[in-house]
C-alpha cells in the first residue's frame, strides 16, 4: 500500500525546479568536501556522477511532492543502491543524500514549502531504510517459453540470425506474433534488464538487444496474415521523456493483428506533437507509454491538453508501461480511463468499450 503525502501547489513546485540546478551543485561539493577521500578515488567521473544521482533524486521527487505518491521513488532509491552495490560504488551515503536535499530545501525555500520538502524527502528516506535497502522488486516477467532462454542468449551475443530463427520457428508451429512478443521476446528484455541490474550485462548488450528485438518484430509483422479492417483507429506514443518504445510497438502490433488502423509515433514524442496527430487523425482510442515517475506530469498534461481540446468527444486514453505497471492507481491520479498492462488487455478495453 503506498504511503500518501502532502503535496505542493504550482507555484511551490515552479519553485522548486528553479532551485534543483543549485541544490545538486551545494550537495555535491558538501559531499566532497566531507567524503573526499572516498570520492577522489574515482577522478572527475566521480564527480559527475554524484551530479547525475543527486539529479535523478530531485526527478523522482518531483511527481511525489506533485502527486503524493512516494514509493515509486522508495523503488528507484533501492535499485539505484544495488546497481552502485553490484559495481563496487559506495552506496552507504545515499541516505545522507536525502537528509542533506532536505536541509538545503528547509533553508532555501519559504518556510512552510520548504518545510514540507523537507518532511518529503524525510519520509522516502525513512521508508527507504526500513526496506533495508533491498532492491525494489523486478517487473513481474511474462510465462517463459522454451525458446525464451535461447533467445535471450542469441540477443547478448548478438546473433541476429538465430534469434530470428527462434522466432520463425515459434510461428511456423502455429503461435501468434502477440503470444511470441510476450512469452519470447519481452520475457528475454526483462532477463536481460535483470542481468544489467546485476553488472551481468553491458550497456552495449542492452542497446544491441533492443536494436534486434525491433528488427526482428518488424520481420515477424510482415510474416502475419493482414485481417481486415474493422474500422477503428488507435493512436499509441511514448509521452516527452519515455525513450523506451518496444513495450508500445507490441501494442501496436496487437492492434494492427486485430484489424485496427495503426499509428504507432515511437518513443519520446513531444507533447505539442502528440496532441497535434490526434487532432489531425482523430482516432478513437490513444494509448499512452510511461516509464518514470517523472513522466507523470507529462501524461497529465496531455490528458488535460486533450480534454481541452475534444471536450466531451475526447478519445479514450488508456496508459501503461513500467511506472503504470506497478502503480496501476496511477491511472486515475493523471485523468486516464484505463491501465492497461499488456497488449491483451489493452485489446481487451478496447473491444469491450468500443465494440471493436
Amino acid at each position: 500500500m503506498d504511503t500518501t503525502l502532502k503535496t505542493l501547489n504550482a507555484g511551490a513546485l515552479l519553485r522548486f525546479q528553479a532551485l534543483q540546478a543549485e541544490a545538486v551543485r551545494a550537495v555535491t561539493e558538501r559531499f566532497y568536501a566531507t567524503h573526499g577521500s572516498v570520492y577522489e578515488q574515482f577522478g572527475p567521473r566521480g564527480r559527475e556522477a554524484c551530479r547525475e544521482d543527486l539529479a535523478f533524486h530531485l526527478e523522482f521527487l518531483r511527481p511525489v511532492l506533485e502527486f503524493g505518491l512516494i514509493q515509486p521513488m522508495v523503488d528507484y532509491l533501492c535499485w539505484l543502491n544495488s546497481v552502485l552495490v553490484a559495481r563496487s560504488i559506495p552506496a552507504k551515503h545515499l541516505g545522507q543524500s536525502l537528509d542533506w536535499l532536505a536541509e538545503f530545501f528547509a533553508g532555501h525555500m519559504d518556510a512552510a514549502e520548504g518545510a514540507l520538502v523537507s518532511a518529503t524527502l524525510q519520509a522516502v528516506r525513512t521508508k527507504f531504510l526500513e526496506i533495508g535497502e533491498s532492491p525494489a522488486a523486478p517487473p513481474v516477467s511474462p510465462e517463459h517459453w522454451p525458446e525464451t532462454a535461447a533467445f535471450e542468449a542469441a540477443l547478448l551475443e548478438g546473433n541476429q540470425r538465430e534469434a530470428m530463427a527462434l522466432v520463425n520457428r515459434c510461428i511456423d508451429d502455429g503461435h501468434s506474433l502477440v503470444e511470441i512478443e510476450l512469452h519470447v521476446i519481452q520475457a528475454a528484455l526483462y532477463g536481460i534488464g535483470e542481468k544489467w541490474q546485476a553488472n551481468q550485462a553491458s550497456v552495449a548488450q542492452e542497446h544491441m538487444a533492443t536494436a534486434i528485438v525491433q528488427s526482428i518484430m518488424t520481420m515477424a509483422l510482415l510474416r502475419s496474415q493482414p485481417p481486415a479492417s474493422i474500422g477503428k483507429r488507435v493512436l499509441l506514443a511514448c509521452v516527452e521523456g519515455n525513450n523506451h518504445g518496444v513495450g508500445l510497438r507490441m501494442v501496436a502490433d496487437a492492434f494492427q493483428l486485430a484489424g485496427w488502423e495503426v499509428q504507432y509515433l515511437g518513443a519520446n514524442v513531444p507533447t505539442r506533437a502528440l496532441i497535434g496527430q490526434v487532432a489531425a487523425w482523430k482516432p478513437n482510442l490513444v494509448g499512452l507509454s510511461v516509464s518514470f515517475a517523472q513522466q507523470l506530469r507529462v501524461v497529465k498534461e496531455v490528458i488535460a491538453q486533450l480534454g481541452a481540446q475534444n471536450g466531451v468527444a475526447r478519445p479514450g486514453v488508456i496508459i501503461g508501461g513500467l511506472a503504470i505497471n506497478r502503480f496501476n492507481s496511477l491511472a486515475g491520479v493523471v485523468g486516464a480511463d484505463a491501465y492497461c498492462a499488456d497488449p491483451r488487455v489493452a485489446l481487451a478495453y478496447a473491444r469491450e468499450t468500443l465494440k471493436g
